[in-house]
């Protein structure tokens, strides 16, 4: 007992000593108002696309005025995702009718799979951020019964979850998956123990993850993007920070900073060494992180990619400030090649892979993360050129699309959640007032979630 409630004390310590609290002076508090204001005038036109066209869908089409689910039937997931927004933002009228939509219309007990990593990070985390913010039971209630429901991904041979999970009747598959679905939900699991008393959640999620570390490459300390969940062996030794491994990297230090588990943060240092060494690449393009062979770490390819943008964030998280203002010099680089960023740039020869813009926020975010850890204002200026950037491209008559080129900003009939629940929160919290937000009371999830220490 002692010795994790100095642990915790370390962690507080840790964040507020480097979490940077900005002079308002040099912001103008007027024109923080209106932004404000503005990015919430997004926020609600594109709800209103979602409220007129795909109400108790899952996301909303708004160009063609229709809505899509993610399987055969809705698991309300922009309503869901969008809650914590909405509570940040002070939205009163929105929250009222989406919760309204929640308790009514959410139902778990369906005959379908679900790709559990993505409805944890979306559902789940959102159900228990909107029950950390709003008070409500009912939110705790619904995430114990899709937690419980998707426990049985967890009974594998070697600890490490099945990808798939039907949620009536726990039959599981998809043996083969990657380090983000097998580790990114450790925050969402850890949250549902804490809140509930019951450590199962954490601790079978926790299991995987360990999993993963251990099988890492003894040479490299690498690890790679496909794995087999009955014998942990490697499927591909392609090793990288992007999609597929993202996420597993930013729980370890983020539940670590959460939960005060000393294992955790033993397990990102290790990788925080390797990743530096291996991935890490500095050009006369800017300070990028690419692909190397996990087995040797000869480098096979330079692709940075937008969901790459994250590990900004995470830098500044470790505190590690001088390494996360070199990387956003490059993302920001990279969102203003076109006007907003490519969904993948190669950066030796900075020219672009795939042309879209899924109206992601990873980059936003890093730079947010970058502007609240080191005070400096160019950081802000950057948030608001990126919002600028969606403003002026993204926005239709009707609402909010994602890009599919770039180069001709041609739009994309669709807008996921996390529109709702990442972008707008991290574009908003650039402006937003402190007693509505404050980052180093809260960990955020990689679906921008806040998650509190509401525990002793």
């Amino acid at each position: 007992m002692i010795k994790r409630t100095i642990i915790c004390a370390m962690i507080c310590m840790f964040l507020s000593a480097c979490c940077q609290q900005n002079d308002c002076n040099q912001i103008d508090q007027t024109e923080k108002t209106e932004y404000a204001e503005r990015v919430k005038a997004a926020f609600r036109k594109a709800w209103g696309a979602y409220r007129n066209y795909a109400w108790g869908m899952d996301a909303v089409n708004p160009i063609s005025q229709k809505g899509h689910n993610w399987y055969s039937e809705s698991l309300l997931m922009t309503p869901v995702d969008a809650y914590s927004t909405m509570c940040v933002m002070g939205l009163e009228k929105e929250k009222e009718e989406a919760k309204q939509l929640i308790f009514e219309k959410l139902d778990f007990d369906k005959d379908m799979n679900i790709q559990q990593f993505e409805i944890a990070i979306r559902i789940l985390g959102g159900l228990i951020s909107a029950y950390q913010l709003d008070g409500d039971e009912r939110f705790l209630e619904l995430a114990v019964d899709l937690g419980d429901r998707m426990m049985p991904v967890f009974d594998s041979p070697t600890g490490i979850p099945y990808r798939l999970v039907n949620l009536r009747t726990g039959a599981v598959s998809g043996e083969i998956t990657n380090p983000c679905e097998i580790g990114s939900m450790l925050l969402e699991y850890g949250m549902l123990s804490k809140l509930t008393g019951n450590p199962e959640y954490y601790e079978k999620c926790k299991k995987g993850v360990v999993a993963v570390f251990k099988n890492r490459d003894p040479k490299t300390n690498l690890i790679s993007g496909a794995i087999d969940v009955r014998n942990g062996q490697w499927l591909d030794y392609t090793a990288h920070i992007s999609g597929g491994i993202d996420a597993y990297y930013e729980y370890l230090l983020k539940g670590w900073l959460l939960f005060g588990d000393p294992e955790l943060k033993e397990m990102w240092d290790v990788f925080k060494v390797a990743i530096d060494k291996y991935l890490a690449d500095e050009r006369n393009t800017g300070f990028w992180y690419g692909q190397a062979d996990m087995r040797t770490g000869e480098r096979i390819n330079t692709s940075f990619c937008a969901l790459d943008c994250f590990y900004g964030a995470v830098l500044c998280l470790d505190n590690d400030l001088e390494t996360a203002q070199k990387l956003q010099e490059s993302i920001y680089k990279m969102w203003t090649l076109f006007g907003i960023e490519p969904e993948n740039l190669n950066y030796a020869t900075m020219t672009v892979g795939n042309p879209c813009y899924m109206a992601r926020p990873e980059a936003i975010e890093a730079a947010y993360y970058n502007w609240i850890y080191s005070g400096d204002k160019k950081y802000y200026e950057q948030g608001k050129t990126m919002f600028e950037s969606i403003e002026k491209y993204c926005q239709i008559e009707n609402g909010y699309c994602q890009i599919a080129d770039v180069r001709t900003m041609e739009k994309w009939d669709t807008l996921e959640s996390f529109f709702f629940a990442e972008t707008m929160m991290y574009c908003y919290l650039f402006f937003a007032p402190e007693k509505d937000f404050n980052l180093h009371k809260c960990v955020l999830n990689t679906e921008a979630h806040p998650f509190f220490r509401t525990w002793k």
